[in-house]
């Protein structure tokens, strides 16, 4: 799984130009699902993504996680994070989970960082989105839960 962060003031996500989704100061975390990822990788996103420290403290240091901030995630899936382009110019997204397995681990994704109070907004998982942010920074984090640490 993977997901690419970028710490905003604000966000929105539209469809059709009709706002589907909407957050102040907080995340918004763009998530890929992998063909082969499962429990172990959601929970490594949801125990993660609310504790990066990406937020400064008084004295401008990144010190602070988003739950200290009681900041929000916009939460959009995002299968392109997946795209390979090491062979020729067009991507290839065979490391892609498929969209009904994606939909059900993004879901569970989502499920799990509300079940942490946690303010939730998304967009529709699968549908041509328009994104608009103002990236706080700008900071942008990329995380790979294959990358884990094996303990």
């Amino acid at each position: 799984m993977k997901a690419l962060i970028q710490r905003v003031n604000k966000a929105q996500v539209l469809i059709d130009g009709k706002i589907v989704g909407k957050i102040g100061k907080g995340m918004v975390v763009f998530l890929g699902v992998g063909k082969n990822d499962n429990s172990l990788d959601i929970d490594f996103m949801v125990r993660k993504i609310p504790q990066l420290r990406i937020f400064d403290d008084v004295q401008g240091k990144m010190n602070i996680c988003l739950k200290e901030i009681q900041g929000e995630i916009l939460l959009i899936s995002q299968f392109t994070l997946y795209g390979n382009c090491r062979r020729g110019l067009r991507p290839s997204y065979d490391e892609a989970a498929a969209p009904l397995e994606a939909k059900k681990l993004y879901d569970q994704v989502a499920q799990n960082l509300r079940d942490q109070n946690i303010t939730i907004a998304e967009g529709v998982f699968g549908a041509m989105m328009q994104v608009e942010l103002s990236n706080d920074g700008p900071v942008t984090i990329l995380l790979d839960s294959k990358e884990r640490r094996k303990a």
